[in-house]
């Protein structure tokens, strides 16, 4: 195979991107009309009808050793690769996602969940059509693009496509470890994050982590006339909701005690490069959903980003008592909640757990029963923007969107992307999305903006060859 001895202009390549756009876009809504939803509750073979569909589209693009592979009963993976520019040159690992989100409530998608539909404003809307099965393509586009306009790429790329990113990626450390022999090299390439605006490339260098409490509330063994009784004897939804009322002031702050002793404060030069970002408030309000009259939770002095990303924030994720449809005059017997922490990269998120933990549990209103089953605790993670890996990504991303590329972070959690570099012996990991803030990924009427899939897939093109120079993974 042709291998190249110095990486050639990149016209012709962006070129046969673009002239190939409508074809690519094609598949995405092949891809994304696959309803492959991971979560337990659904068919699973829908998920196996994807990573069937992901193999064929990755020879299609021209990567060899196309394979689907099983994870004890974990959902399917898709590998591929193209190792044609040879031994003495930097290797790519390219990671995305197959599975998708359940749909959510049916009744609220203005065009059917796993029906792709090009809407008059530009973008794609659909199931997954951001998260993750664009994040795929992008990268799929630019390999086909040097290949028709070359016959191969200026670096060795492999490609994992994981089956069960949505409900935990629970069995990927198993994966990595039994397959680590394919999977040396030098730099790692996630698209599954975020662009901070529209049209604005963006590199993530750091995500919170996650921690995740069950509460349940017991004060009766079975529910009873709420005329009868009410009064004297309590009932586990009024004092769920008094145990939860404690965890946060009234300006919204984490009131648990302890939990915020230790936070990484960030030095005075992130906290300038915050404030470098552009950010409106209208738009911010209004790409959240904020009802108008609703205040944003006060921050004491700190910038929207540095709260978003750099601070702990708490939420309640799940309620549950009794269904107003199925709903009677009683008291309930049993109630139960989800609390969810978003902690920022250093915090220690098992002190965090059990912080959280006993003060759920300490001096319950009315002596009611308390329940706490901690289902995660996962730590944030933190990269240095430094080095030719992510000289070489600005480079690519400011070349594909013609605008220059900022650094950010995230809000949300990535629990493999450190564990997932260590494995693969240190090495950096460039976290480039192609979500944006009207997406709504996980919600329903997901979008794609379609201007900038194309841009992602060019700056993808450059990518592959700004990584041409980037020195070898343990060689001087």
């Amino acid at each position: 195979m042709l291998a190249f001895a110095s990486v050639p202009a990149t016209e012709p390549v962006l070129d046969a991107i673009d002239r190939r756009f409508q074809s690519t876009l094609a598949d995405l809504v092949e891809l994304s009309r696959i309803p492959s939803v991971s979560a337990p509750g659904f068919d699973p073979k829908q998920v196996e009808r994807s990573a069937e569909r992901v193999a064929a589209l990755l020879a299609d693009a021209g990567l060899e050793a196309v394979e689907v592979l099983r994870q004890g009963d974990a959902h399917p993976y898709v590998m591929g690769e193209w190792l044609g520019a040879g031994p003495d040159v930097p290797t790519a690992v390219i990671y995305a996602h197959h599975d998708v989100q359940p749909p959510g409530r049916l009744d609220h998608w203005k065009s059917p969940a796993f029906e792709p539909t090009v809407r008059a404003d530009g973008r794609l809307y659909g199931r997954g059509v951001v998260d993750d099965k664009a994040g795929l393509l992008l990268h799929l586009a630019a390999v086909r693009g040097w290949k028709d306009a070359t016959g191969a790429l200026p670096i060795n790329v492999k490609v994992i496509v994981e089956g069960e990113e949505e409900i935990g990626s629970g069995h990927l450390a198993a994966f990595l470890r039994d397959h680590r022999d394919r999977l040396d090299a030098d730099v790692l390439i996630l698209s599954d994050t975020q662009n901070l605006l529209t049209g604005l490339p963006s590199i993530t260098t750091s995500l919170r982590g996650l921690v995740v409490v069950d509460v349940t509330v017991r004060a009766l063994d079975h529910p009873i006339h709420s005329g009868m009784w009410g009064g004297p004897v309590p009932d586990a939804a009024t004092t769920l909701v008094r145990l939860l009322a404690r965890l946060v002031d009234d300006s919204g702050a984490i009131a648990v005690p302890g939990m915020m002793d230790d936070i990484p404060e960030i030095d005075s030069d992130e906290r300038a490069r915050l404030a470098s970002l552009p950010f409106e408030e209208a738009s911010f309000r209004a790409d959240a959903g904020v009802v108008s009259e609703v205040q944003l939770a006060d921050g004491s002095g700190r910038s929207i980003y540095e709260r978003l990303w750099h601070r702990p924030s708490l939420a309640i994720t799940a309620l549950e008592a009794m269904p107003l449809a199925t709903a009677a005059n009683q008291l309930i017997a049993e109630a139960r909640a989800r609390v969810g922490v978003r902690i920022p990269p250093g915090q220690d998120a098992a002190r965090v757990r059990d912080l959280l933990v006993a003060f759920l549990e300490r001096e319950p209103p009315q002596g009611v029963r308390v329940e706490t089953d901690a289902v995660t605790a996962v730590p944030g993670w933190k990269t240095r923007p430094v080095g030719p890996a992510f000289d070489a990504a600005r480079r690519a991303l400011t070349a594909g969107f013609e605008r220059e590329a900022v650094i950010i972070g995230c809000g949300g959690s990535i629990p493999f992307v450190g564990p997932f570099s260590e494995v693969l012996g240190g090495i950096p990991a460039l976290l480039l999305g192609l979500e944006d803030p009207p997406c709504n990924a996980h919600g329903e009427n997901e979008s794609l903006h379609l201007d900038d899939f194309r841009k992602a897939s060019r700056a993808s093109a450059h990518l592959l060859a700004e990584l041409r120079d980037l020195p070898l993974h343990g060689k001087c």
